[in-house]
């Protein structure tokens, strides 16, 4: 029997190489890319994915170039404000892992109005990461237990789990890579700690949902043990 994974999570690797490939502007990658998120998180919603949480922006993506960045964060506001209705009519509920504040304006209020207008829905939360790295989410979980008063003595994994941008979600079951590349680049580091890893050549414009039926099978070929025998 097939079973569904409840969180997925998807490092998605191959924008600029797609659109280079092409003889375009890396930008024309990540419009691709955008728009296969769309695709990609209404069919996760069609084959029962609870959660699908997505590599987006990260805090080492600073380093590039102006230009490209400032397209990203326009790129970013005109997302939100093209599929926030098709969010609203799928009862999407929309999460951030990240510390938006060093966003644009601009971008920061597209995606503040669009965590308030999905609060309240019910079904697939799509959980962006923005401005995200995963040593910068456990510092700032740690920050915020401290905030709290929570004593040294009274620390452990779970007061990092209740303070974590995730908090409240289900664990990964299954993390995917696409671009061919085979590590984690700072994403998610707590959270991965017992998940299932796909890696696969294709770039991420080009991930169809035939793709993620296929890693779905191979998650459901594993032998998930946790730790024990």
């Amino acid at each position: 029997m097939t079973e569904t994974p409840k969180h997925v999570a998807i490092i998605l690797d191959g924008n600029g190489r797609w659109a280079t490939a092409r003889g375009w502007e890396r930008t024309a990658g990540h419009e691709a890319g955008a728009e296969n998120m769309v695709s990609i998180a209404r069919y996760a919603q069609e084959v029962g994915v609870e959660v699908l949480s997505l590599y987006v922006f990260s805090t080492e993506n600073w380093k590039r170039s102006d230009q490209e960045v400032g397209a990203l964060m326009r790129l970013l506001v005109r997302f939100f404000q093209v599929y926030i209705d098709e969010f609203m009519q799928r009862h999407v509920r929309l999460r951030i892992m990240g510390d938006i504040r060093r966003l644009p304006f601009a971008t920061r209020q597209s995606v503040q109005m669009a965590l308030k207008r999905t609060e309240n829905n019910d079904g697939v939360i799509l959980n962006i990461g923005l401005n995200y790295g995963g040593r910068d989410e456990i510092v700032r979980a740690v920050r915020r237990a401290m905030d709290e008063g929570i004593s040294m003595e009274e620390f452990d994994t779970e007061t990092i789990d209740r303070h974590l941008d995730t908090a409240d979600l289900p664990p990964v079951d299954l993390l995917i890579r696409t671009g061919g590349e085979k590590r984690l680049s700072n994403f998610m580091l707590w959270q991965l700690a017992y998940t299932e890893f796909y890696f696969t050549d294709t770039l991420w414009p080009d991930f169809h949902p035939a793709d993620l039926d296929e890693a779905i099978r191979w998650f459901n070929a594993r032998n998930r043990r946790f730790g024990g025998v």
